[in-house]
């Protein structure tokens, strides 16, 4: 049997509200680790920031790549460079944003 279209908008309703939660929940988690470790208070652009991020989580899955698909913004960087983007301010501009 088949499911009403409304059941459909139900149910993607009912997951688009536990993804915006699970988002917040990791994103709550990044900020504190980041404010931990003293990021809050350094000053960088987003887009170096998320590049940064970008390396780190590409670092920690192994060197595999990148799981969603978008260009990376450090394609330029050499690893030096990843260090000191990261470091000068990984928690500024995404800190509590979901």
């Amino acid at each position: 049997m088949k499911k009403p279209s409304s059941r459909i908008r139900e149910e993607i309703a009912r997951l688009q509200e536990q993804l915006k939660q699970a988002e917040t929940r990791e994103a709550e988690r990044i900020g504190r680790i980041a404010l931990k470790a003293g990021l809050g208070e350094i000053e960088i652009e987003e887009s170096k920031l998320q590049g940064a991020f970008e390396e780190l989580a590409t670092r920690f899955r192994g060197g595999k790549g990148q799981a969603t698909g978008r260009k990376s913004t450090t394609d330029a960087r050499t690893g030096s460079e990843t260090s000191s983007a990261l470091a000068p301010g990984a928690a500024e501009g995404g800190i509590g944003e979901a």
